[in-house]
């Protein structure tokens, strides 16, 4: 099924519908249920199709203003929004390579503008570098690549119909090659297992996916690279820029929101014990609500300063060289740490402030709460964070340094 052509890419999310997913989110949280009604809205209303470039179909959106609009949609329901920013990476990837003139994942964007649905498998026990390295083995077969291993974190299980992902295509120490690769969903050579129940962003079911030789065609295999760092050209950087920055923008989204029901909050609790009746004349609580309001206006020039910077050179093809991304790497993983950890410092604030309705499983601040805890476990989490800043910093060569000892 084909999705519709946006004109006004910026009217899709309407307080119509994010009332609609305000009001069910709790019941998916509660249920540990797949947000099936509010993705049939969304991929109905075209929002799946944002970063399309103009030519292929679509509206074209830059990074920087998807990112907003997944801030926005996070303020309603945040599984909601970190779940579609699975598939809006590779869209986004694509479309940014598209304008580079690299075609090699123009079927990304036509097959997204056909209906389908884009997933991540990346995640792996074992391996704390997703993308750079992998535990799965790709296997070579004539005409592409047989995928054996286990993808944790699935975001998306019940509803994509392409899963792109990454596996070792040599066992050669020497030689060990990195295959990125796309299966069908009707391809067969895998199975699901319903591990997903956690913490926070439980619609998202994100359950497990063992791969038993489902196969990726060399036209759907767009990188064959070196192991770690030596592998990073733009289909890598674009692939953890897109992602990590959409995680940061959803969780500064549920911080948002946060603070919302606490000014909410102390306009309407009342006590006896303020003259006025109302907390919002409390001083102390008038002084923790501007931590809370300070957090949120140094977190939101920050992440749109390094974003839309992003976004404005990764299109200007004459700009970009060997030493221009490990540059931006370094800022989209640092601005995407400062970000969950001050998130969820304006998050916990909010609790403290509206108090013991705050931790009722009834608010919807208790499920903020849970949900913004998932940030510092969404890649990249701080130890890659520190560890990938601190080795561009020293000018170390990424691979070559032993990581202990």
């Amino acid at each position: 099924m084909s999705t519709p052509v946006l004109e006004r890419p910026e009217t899709v999310l309407h307080d119509e519908m994010l009332a609609r997913f305000r009001d069910r989110a709790a019941t998916y949280d509660r249920e540990n249920r797949f947000f099936h009604e509010d993705f049939d809205e969304l991929k109905a209303a075209g929002y799946l199709t944002l970063p399309v470039p103009r030519g292929m179909g679509g509206p074209g959106l830059t990074m920087g203003r998807v990112g907003r609009m997944q801030r926005q949609l996070a303020m309603y329901a945040p599984a909601n929004a970190i779940a579609v920013n699975m598939h809006l990476f590779w869209v986004g990837l694509a479309a940014d390579l598209h304008a580079l003139g690299d075609d090699s994942c123009d079927w990304i964007l036509r097959d997204v503008m056909a209906g389908e649905v884009f997933a991540s498998g990346h995640a792996e026990t074992g391996n704390d570098l997703p993308g750079m390295y992998s535990t799965t083995e790709a296997r070579p077969a004539d005409g592409g690549y047989h995928f054996y291993g286990r993808k944790s974190f699935g975001t998306l299980t019940p509803v994509w119909t392409r899963l792109g992902g990454v596996g070792m295509g040599s066992s050669d120490p020497g030689n060990r090659k990195m295959v990125h690769g796309f299966i069908t969903r009707d391809g067969g050579g895998f199975r699901i297992e319903e591990t997903w129940d956690s913490l926070g962003m439980r619609a998202t079911r994100s359950d497990d996916t063992v791969l038993e030789g489902a196969f990726s065609p060399l036209e759907r295999t767009p990188r064959i690279v070196p192991t770690g760092a030596a592998g990073m050209d733009m289909f890598l950087l674009g692939m953890y820029a897109w992602a990590i920055s959409g995680f940061t923008n959803v969780y500064f989204g549920v911080a948002k929101r946060a603070l919302e029901l606490a000014i909410e909050s102390m306009q309407s609790k009342k006590s006896i014990a303020v003259s006025s009746g109302a907390y919002a004349h409390h001083p102390g609580y008038q002084l923790a609500l501007a931590d809370l309001a300070i957090l949120c206006n140094a977190i939101e020039p920050h992440i749109d300063g390094v974003v839309d910077g992003y976004a404005a050179s990764v299109r200007d093809a004459a700009n970009w060289g060997p030493e221009v991304a490990p540059r931006w790497a370094e800022r989209i993983v640092s601005v995407k740490k400062l970000t969950t950890e001050q998130s969820f410092q304006v998050v916990d604030g909010a609790v403290e402030i509206v108090g013991g309705f705050g931790v009722s499983r009834h608010s919807e601040l208790e499920r903020l709460f849970r949900d913004s805890r998932m940030g510092k476990i969404h890649p990249s989490n701080s130890f890659m964070t520190r560890e990938m800043v601190s080795k561009l910093v020293l000018g170390l060569d990424f691979d070559a340094q032993p990581r202990w000892g």
